[in-house]
């Protein structure tokens, strides 16, 4: 969502001196350049303008470190400042009122309240919490069956009543089943139009009344620019808000309006999505220090780290490190990998949690497409070998079935038996370096780039 922004903040932060004391001159063209990266972005005149008067503040104050390098003290202020502008990590709170607790989603159509409700349910399956749905959103054509759906497809009750009903009797009613149902937590899908008006207000402040919610929350399409900040200011005037979810973040978006909606609102953003997918992967939490250092290109590994302790447990990753440590890693054990990397999410995702990654994909050095390319080739030719020769690549390599295996092989997964071989060359490469790695010296990966920032 940032990659705009991103690139114009590197750019005006390239142009800094390299070495000796940062001018006001030099802070003055640099917070020309983060002013425009902004405007262009789409965040609102008057943050940008409060944001920029800070960060020059602090530049030329006597707060600077002398330590640091110039670009590399405007850029911690920017970093420190942008989590300023994101507010604090916000936080479901369930501390108030009875139970089962009630959160409310609310936005306009096509904002992605379904589906986020539905990756509500998940997360909070996963914090040990019993979720229930309700279907109120009997407006929008199959919005009650594709809640109902998406219920069945994560395994969390809910209740519906159709079309026919009032959304402020299908929520009273809904309650009661819940509570009977014995849930921790009762989220309800609301209707949306395709603008605020009266009708949609007055039916929202009715069902707010009858269910007395913790939490009320916004979804709100990170793609729709400035107009999403209107859009939350309206909804917070008329409906009262406690926190934002904002979706469709891996989109096309400029990235303002997750900026301006926080300033403006004054409540928390809470979460964040990603397409139409119900996994963990595609609704986190959200954290400004993460968000503030991917816009600046600094990476995210604390998220990297989250998804990856997901996918492994401590027995299991003491199991593969001890099969790596003896040379025992096989073709199997490299495909299992690589199936629970592709898990972790896609690489354009990855690869921009790793800090100086970022930088590199936005020059044109790292080309995502085609490094997903290649791994669907390699994870193409592991599945056409048999269960034994993942196991035992030796058979691939020697013997007179050899050629005609990795003929099969080849046939098999779309390519050409070159591709084959040097699936077993990088193969072969990796063990090498596994052995040298046994006796304890760290060798040099063949190809290996340097990478900034790791």
């Amino acid at each position: 969502m940032f990659e705009s922004l991103s690139q114009r903040l590197q750019n005006a932060f390239d142009g800094l001196k390299k070495g000796g004391k940062v001018t006001e001159q030099d802070v003055t063209n640099a917070m020309r350049e983060v002013r425009m990266a902004l405007l262009e972005a789409d965040v609102s005149l008057p943050i940008v303008k409060d944001f920029v008067t800070r960060v020059k503040d602090r530049a030329l104050g006597a707060e600077v470190h002398k330590n640091l390098k110039p670009d590399q003290q405007v850029i911690k202020i920017v970093h420190e400042e942008l989590m300023e502008t994101l507010g604090e990590a916000g936080r479901l709170d369930f501390t108030k009122g009875p139970k089962p607790q009630v959160i409310m989603m609310i936005g306009l159509q096509g904002s992605g309240k379904t589906t986020s409700t539905a990756k509500l349910a998940l997360y909070l399956r996963a914090q040990n919490r019993q979720p229930f749905l309700i279907a109120a959103d009997t407006y929008r054509p199959a919005a009650v069956h594709q809640l109902v759906t998406l219920a069945k497809q994560i395994g969390v009750p809910y209740y519906e009543e159709g079309v026919t009903a009032s959304p402020p009797d299908i929520v009273k009613r809904g309650l009661e089943a819940a509570k009977a149902a014995n849930a921790a937590v009762v989220i309800i899908d609301t209707a949306g139009r395709l603008q605020i008006d009266d009708t949609l207000m007055n039916e929202l402040v009715e069902i707010k009344k009858r269910s007395n919610p913790a939490e009320i929350l916004l979804v709100a399409d990170a793609m729709t620019g400035q107009e999403a900040v209107n859009i939350a200011r309206g909804f917070k005037d008329r409906v009262g808000l406690t926190g934002l979810i904002l979706t469709k973040v891996d989109g096309d978006a400029r990235g303002g309006a997750a900026l301006s909606m926080r300033a403006v609102t004054g409540v928390p953003i809470k979460f964040m999505g990603t397409g139409e997918k119900i996994d963990r992967n595609s609704f986190t939490e959200f954290n400004p220090e993460s968000i503030a250092s991917r816009i600046l290109g600094m990476g995210d590994v604390l998220e990297l780290v989250r998804r990856a302790e997901e996918m492994y447990d401590e027995a299991e990753a003491l199991k593969l490190q001890k099969k790596m440590m003896e040379n025992k890693f096989s073709l199997q054990d490299f495909l299992d990998q690589l199936q629970k990397i592709r898990r972790m999410g896609s690489i354009t995702q990855l690869m921009g949690m790793i800090p100086g990654m970022s930088k590199m994909q936005l020059q044109g050095q790292i080309n995502n497409e085609e490094i997903e390319t290649r791994i669907k080739k390699v994870e193409a030719i592991l599945h056409s070998m048999t269960r034994q020769e993942r196991e035992t690549p030796k058979i691939l390599d020697k013997g007179p079935t050899a050629f005609n295996r990795k003929k099969r092989i080849a046939k098999g997964s779309g390519v050409d038996v070159r591709d084959v071989n040097e699936v077993l060359d990088q193969y072969k490469q990796m063990q090498k370096m596994m052995g040298e790695l046994k006796k304890g010296r760290f060798p040099k990966i063949p190809g290996m780039p340097s990478l900034p920032g790791m």
